[in-house]
């Protein structure tokens, strides 16, 4: 039988065309197929255009329509295909992975450095690439494919403005790699052999802090009134710098725990925080209940507290449980 292929299409550089006023997203679905036809896999892929728009302009919103098309169709396809621009995807990525859970099916985002119709892209290998992820029976789940690498959704991040290997996979491993048709696979994706499990709320009411030498504490005071989590993006493996340490805590000491969601990162790319390592951190978590990121990337967390938000749990110990508690594969350290 045929395997269809779902082809999912928002906007971004690989559907972008010239204006006068710079690249644009000007192509459609099916101007994109047409640019693959004598380099697809045999299949049938449909299309449906969710929304056209520079990465830049996604929001939250924009990720509740995906994962509706997705669980609109799921039983129509064998996997799925997502076109987006390069410079949001890990956070569309990371969003995904929560709002559609253990899918036996795969769902693959990719894009480009350059649109589809250059004469230098990368567009035509990455969408091709793609497809071919998606037809295999071995992909399951959400993963970005770019360049050639497969990196699971919770785990991609944009290191790089114009070179075609934009994306890495942080702290842990790529899924696989794609090369001249072929797939080379690293790490076996079979734990998501189930049923999947949809999600169709998400609390956008989170908002990251990151930490500058010197940082001025005035602008805490909105923060925590306008906001129900704030992810501070610390510096090292965690910690508060003393000028701002007091005004926080007296901030904090207004809330029950639960009532505002503190998140400690760190700035640093790899290998993750611990807050306990220096005394800075050590006092703020004595003082307030608190979630540490550990090594998951700050576009996973953000993605996750949202997702977590929207379950309208209750109190600061069913918050803590979901947050630890292992999706895919977006945390490892304990």
């Amino acid at each position: 039988m045929e395997k269809r292929i779902l082809l999912l299409t928002t906007g971004g550089t690989i559907a972008s065309t010239q204006t006068e006023r710079g690249l644009a997203p000007g192509l459609g679905a099916q101007e994109l197929l047409e640019s693959l036809r004598d380099i697809l896999p045999p299949c049938r892929i449909d299309t449906r255009e969710v929304c056209s728009l520079d990465s830049t302009n996604m929001t939250w919103r924009e990720w509740l329509l995906l994962a509706g098309a997705v669980r609109e169709a799921y039983d129509a396809y064998d996997g799925f295909v997502i076109t987006h621009g390069t410079d949001t995807m890990a956070y569309t990525a990371s969003a995904l992975s929560y709002l559609i859970q253990k899918s036996p099916k795969p769902i693959v985002l990719t894009g480009a450095q350059k649109p589809i119709h250059m004469e230098i892209t990368d567009a035509k290998s990455n969408l091709r690439d793609a497809v071919l992820y998606a037809l295999d029976e071995k992909s399951a789940g959400v993963q970005i494919l770019f360049n050639g690498q497969v990196i699971t959704g919770t785990r991609a991040k944009k290191v790089r403005s114009f070179s075609f290997d934009a994306f890495s996979s942080i702290n842990y491993p790529p899924l696989a790699a794609v090369q001249d048709g072929r797939i080379l696979r690293y790490i076996d994706v079979g734990e998501s052999r189930e049923e999947p499990v949809f999600y169709d709320s998400l609390n956008p009411r989170v908002f990251l802090l990151k930490l500058t030498p010197g940082i001025r504490t005035e602008i805490l005071e909105a923060v925590f009134q306008t906001y129900d989590c704030i992810i501070v993006e610390s510096f090292g493996v965690g910690g508060i710098p003393d000028s701002m340490a007091d005004d926080l805590f007296a901030i904090l000491s207004r809330y029950e725990p639960g009532e505002k969601v503190l998140v400690m990162t760190t700035q640093v790319t790899y290998e993750g925080s611990n807050v306990g390592v220096y005394e800075v951190g050590q006092r703020l978590r004595e003082r307030f209940p608190l979630l540490e990121a550990r090594d998951m990337t700050l576009e996973a967390v953000l993605a996750k507290m949202m997702w977590i938000l929207g379950q309208n749990l209750t109190g600061f110990g069913e918050i803590e449980k979901l947050f630890y508690e292992r999706i895919g594969q977006d945390t490892i350290l304990a």
